[in-house]
């Protein structure tokens, strides 16, 4: 069963009258915490998508930068990003409901932040009312400015990514603790670990894209001590 077959039966599951942040209070544990993990994504991306004012011609093709979407599903995907849309609770709600779902997991969170940084750069460009609410986001979900300054750092354009950023050290850290810390998020990049973590089997890709900047960072650090 695809995660959007069962997301669409989580909706289902919704009582009349309640809106999609509901649905945060109730899926808590695996597998339904893959279901969450994506629906979050979504939503806070269609409440972006809402803030900035640039809704895109198709909006599920943003959601393919993170998420694998056959075509037989985009009606479920699509249908998410709607629900969340017109929602009358704004995003500091559904933000507040994701952080009690994932209290004290801020491997989750980043992961969840990532996720929004691929869609809010999916249509080539950076809004300032984008980087306004991811970093609202963030500070509802208790992330520190250098948690949100790493992530933002490797999908800002007009930012070149600061390779002790990217890895979450200082410059004057030791090589010896920057290569800990490199090697450290090579491992929780792994496809298993993030599935542990409750991301769901569609949304591994952006293991990919992080291994490929966490390496390009570590590799510029070891040139300039050089």
């Amino acid at each position: 069963m695809s995660i959007w077959t069962r997301i669409a039966q989580a909706i289902a599951a919704l009582a009349k009258g309640e809106g999609l942040s509901a649905v945060f209070d109730r899926l808590r544990t695996p597998p339904e915490r893959s279901v969450a993990f994506t629906i979050a994504v979504v939503a806070l991306g269609a409440k972006m998508a809402k803030a900035d004012g640039r809704v895109t011609r198709n909006e599920v093709s943003a959601f393919r930068e993170v998420f694998t979407i056959a075509p037989e599903e985009e009606y479920n995907a699509a249908r998410v990003f709607n629900l969340a849309r017109t929602d009358v609770a704004g995003y500091e709600e559904y933000a507040r409901r994701i952080a009690r779902m994932f209290p004290s997991e801020t491997g989750v969170l980043c992961d969840l932040m990532e996720g929004l940084f691929h869609v809010a750069v999916a249509d080539g460009n950076y809004h300032k009312a984008e980087d306004d609410f991811l970093s609202n986001v963030a500070s509802i979900f208790g992330l520190s400015e250098m948690q949100f300054r790493r992530v933002r750092s490797r999908f800002v354009a007009d930012c070149a990514p600061d390779p002790y950023d990217v890895l979450g050290v200082s410059p004057d850290t030791p090589l010896p603790e920057i290569r800990r810390a490199w090697s450290q998020i090579v491992r929780e990049s792994h496809p298993d670990r993030l599935v542990a973590r409750g991301l769901p089997e569609e949304a591994v890709m952006m293991a990919e894209k992080r291994l490929i900047d966490v390496n390009n960072a570590w590799e510029e650090i070891q040139a300039m001590a050089a």
